[in-house]
């Protein structure tokens, strides 16, 4: 018995000293992933001609500073959803994006933003439309996915979760901008003189009417996808019309086990065809690249269709795709080098 216990406990030693060593190999083999960030500000008839030197760098440099700060989230251990807010903010607060600060008007002459966020990992996702006194919509799409049983909210009543939750609420003349009513104003004329001027805008307004949407995608050390939106929508827009922005599937997806998509275009057509999911699943169950999924949708289906527009994709090795169908998209990414690549126009591809 005496030499039974000892062999017992002697197999006892091996094993757990063989369990220990099979836990360090497994801890030392993990490391952290290369992080990495894509944002758009907006798909269009963005060309040289249309943009001076100084607006071009404008454009650049507010790029830039998105990209910055959703990297710096990243760079210091924070989650690709912190990422994607951080970034998106930048672009909610500048005029020079129709999201936030600088939303195009409707027909009324206010301003209606929506917004969108989700998780890959937990496939978790929050959604606003349609609010007007939210300083930041994209912060609330946190709120909305953390701190309710919901995944979308709307108007008033997206307002009082807000304000029950702390967000800054503002004066809905906040996000004026002299650039925007003009536009309202052109696009009012255009409409009323068309033959039907009660259909929706888009049948009469030229892309740079319809298009304006911010948006980011990110991977994080644990690697973690997550996406976001934010649009103030489409110029002159009447009936409280909801575009593809807020609307999970359509305009923001995010699967760690396939991809994470924010898109900006004709969002009619973005809902119709479910685009950002339709990408994922190609990459999920098809096994296609993120290039190749989404040079198949918005080549692809999307024009066929009569769609326009583009999308930024990130999986969870950091591949990143940027593909859009009209003749600019405001973009950039930056991958575990630090090092920012902005681009504006086709060419810059």
């Amino acid at each position: 018995m005496k030499i039974k216990t000892t062999k017992s406990k002697l197999l006892l030693s091996v094993l757990a000293t063989a369990m220990l060593g099979s836990t360090t190999v497994l801890a030392d083999d993990h490391k952290p992933n290369d992080i990495a960030i894509a944002i758009h500000g907006g798909a269009g008839t963005i060309t040289r001609a249309n943009l001076t030197a100084e607006q071009e760098q404008a454009y650049k440099d507010k790029l830039q500073e998105a990209l910055q700060a959703g990297y710096a989230v990243l760079d210091d251990g924070g989650d690709s959803t912190s990422a994607v807010i951080a970034a998106i903010q930048i672009m909610e607060a500048s005029p020079l994006f129709n999201s936030g600060v600088g939303a195009v008007y409707t027909w009324d002459g206010e301003h209606e933003l929506d917004a969108s966020l989700m998780e890959g990992k937990t496939g978790n996702a929050g959604a606003v439309a349609g609010v007007k006194t939210v300083k930041s919509p994209i912060a609330l799409t946190r709120e909305v996915m953390e701190k309710s049983v919901h995944v979308m909210l709307s108007g008033e009543g997206a307002e009082t979760f807000a304000q029950k939750q702390g967000l800054e609420l503002v004066d809905n003349s906040y996000f004026n901008t002299d650039h925007r009513y003009q536009q309202l104003l052109r696009a009012k004329e255009k409409i009323k003189a068309s033959e039907q001027p009660e259909q929706q805008a888009w049948e009469y307004l030229d892309l740079d009417y319809k298009y304006g949407t911010v948006g980011a995608v990110a991977v994080d050390k644990e690697g973690n996808i997550s996406a976001g939106t934010s649009t103030g929508g489409m110029t002159a827009k009447r009936y409280g019309r909801i575009g593809d922005s807020p609307i999970i599937g359509a305009g923001t997806w995010a699967d760690n086990d396939s991809c994470a998509v924010s898109a900006t275009g004709h969002g009619e057509y973005f809902i119709r065809y479910h685009v950002a999911a339709d990408i994922c699943s190609r990459v999920k169950y098809q096994n296609k690249s993120v290039a190749e999924a989404g040079d198949e949708v918005i080549h692809g289906v999307l024009q066929e269709a009569g769609g326009t527009g583009g999308v930024i994709i990130i999986d969870a090795d950091g591949n990143i795709a940027m593909p859009f169908n009209t003749e600019g998209m405001y973009r950039g990414y930056m991958k575990a080098d630090g090092k920012a690549h902005i681009a504006i126009y086709r060419e810059d591809d």
